[in-house]
């Protein structure tokens, strides 16, 4: 039996799901369809007998919430990859192969972005086996969906039939296509949507890159060849990856190959491209109509209403074909028909300089995160959460002192030296200047609210003198 390895893409920013999803905590962390993030949906969709370890590529930035997710499902990664800059899906996969290459030549790789919706695991798990053969006489394979619209967001793939479910030849990609296009293809019946999800060897695609992507080849392999391991990661040679050309696999590789196969999957899809697809894949009520928890819709139709704060009801009346997401930050309110254009909302927002556009109200840190609750002349009022295990770092502040009130679990405090307990209702001060750790040696969540005072409450007022997971670029505050 033949094992398969997961290489889980985790590194996009998920633009057109703001408010949602922002690049300091994109879609494929959160919540949008079920119990589990889509992201350790992916990572749960490929695990059992037939399945290593999963290799994930990601950013730095993301390299802890990773980590947390995965050991929230109790998965443990194959290795996770930390890409120095974000170059596309074709380097990324080349950088897994390779480092798969010095395990086993002839392993068997199925790439898969970690924002898809695909409800029925056993169904695609069986579908990927149907492809195994394929991929280990050399083929690189490739997964398609059976349309059930004339789709404009995705591309597709030709083949001569979708009526079953073996694997068949490729003919050639197609772009998106306009509308009209896109009803053609439908009532052809020979073509799918392009999931964007991938079967073959290591020694498949490597022998590929070295015909269609030889400089590639080159540059990638320097910088696998120059990674080094940081605390359980590996990340890739910046100098070289610098070098490395922006490009998707499919431009890179798939659409010179001669030697693709499709797989057709008719089982429900999505990569949650937006707030239609989300608004599409969620269970309707008989007028159109999704609603979150903390959500009320009054004569609506057709409408996606969704608040994320149990403290902010969102209200909709008379509304038709009409998304609002509302965050504690911001809200968002648009005509469904536009819901592909909501990343030139966050191109808007970075040219205003707005904050909202990237970041979110909750920052989220390899310890747990802290958000703000009340900014005031010479004050600050934070939330803060610690997992069990976790440590902020040993530091000290120029500007402000701060007193930390426990909430719920228990903190272990170090002021100047000297540690101590400090367990639920009770509080501790921490003089300006210093030096302090606050720490969670306990087995459940630590949460304290912290009130900062002093004359400048900057995130960059800080300074650090150690750190249990060796942050050297993200020199913040309350970390």
């Amino acid at each position: 039996m033949a094992i398969i390895h997961p290489i889980l893409l985790c590194g996009g920013s998920g633009q057109r799901l703001w408010p949602l999803s922002r690049k300091s905590y994109p879609k494929q962390f959160a919540k949008l369809a079920g119990n589990e993030t889509l992201f350790q949906s992916s990572a749960l969709r490929l695990t059992g007998d037939d399945f290593a370890a999963p290799i994930v590529l990601t950013a730095s930035d993301y390299r802890f919430i990773v980590t947390q997710q995965l050991q929230s499902v109790g998965i443990d990664p194959g290795a996770i990859m930390i890409e120095p800059e974000g170059r596309n899906t074709a380097p990324a996969i080349l950088a897994a192969a390779l480092y798969l290459e010095t395990q086993d030549p002839n392993a068997l790789m199925l790439v898969t972005a970690t924002d898809h919706v695909i409800p029925d695991s056993a169904a695609f798990r069986a579908c990927v086996q149907l492809g195994v053969e394929a991929a280990e006489q050399g083929n690189l394979v490739t997964f398609g969906i059976k349309p059930d619209r004339p789709e404009t967001g995705y591309g597709y793939l030709e083949i001569d039939d979708i009526a079953g479910d073996s694997v068949v030849p490729l003919k050639r990609f197609v772009e998106k296509p306009d509308l009209a296009k896109a009803e053609e293809m439908l009532a052809s019946n020979s073509y799918l949507w392009n999931a964007g999800i991938f079967l073959f060897s290591v020694n498949s695609i490597l022998k590929s890159f070295q015909i269609h992507a030889p400089q590639m080849l080159e540059t990638v392999a320097k910088a696998v060849d120059k990674a080094k391991p940081d605390l359980g990661f590996l990340r890739l040679d910046p100098e070289s990856w610098e070098m490395v050309e922006k490009i998707s696999i499919d431009y890179a590789i798939m659409e010179k190959a001669d030697n693709l196969s499709v797989v057709p999957f008719a089982g429900i899809w999505s990569d949650l491209g937006g707030w239609d697809a989300v608004w599409r894949q969620a269970d309707q009520d008989e007028n159109g109509v999704v609603c979150s928890e903390y959500a009320t819709a009054i004569d609506c139709e057709n409408t996606l209403l969704r608040s994320e704060n149990s403290e902010q009801e969102i209200v909709g009346l008379g509304l038709n074909n009409i998304i609002a997401i509302a965050m504690p930050d911001a809200v968002l309110v648009a005509d469904i028909s536009r819901s592909p254009d909501v990343g030139s909302v966050v191109h808007a927002l970075i040219q205003k300089g707005a904050k909202q556009a990237e970041t979110l109200p909750r920052d989220n840190r390899p310890w747990g995160w802290f958000e703000s609750l009340s900014v005031g002349e010479r004050f600050q009022v934070k939330r803060i959460m610690v997992h069990p295990n976790g440590a902020l770092s040993l530091q000290s502040h120029l500007h402000r002192s701060e007193h930390w009130i426990v909430v719920a679990g228990t903190a272990t405090v170090t002021i100047a030296g000297v540690e101590q307990t400090v367990t639920e209702n009770q509080s501790v001060y921490i003089p300006l200047g210093e030096v302090h750790r606050l720490a969670n040696n306990g087995k459940v969540e630590l949460h304290l609210i912290e009130v900062q005072t002093g004359a400048y409450l900057g995130e960059d007022d800080i300074v650090r003198y150690e750190d249990i997971y060796a942050r050297k670029e993200d020199n913040l505050s309350a970390s």
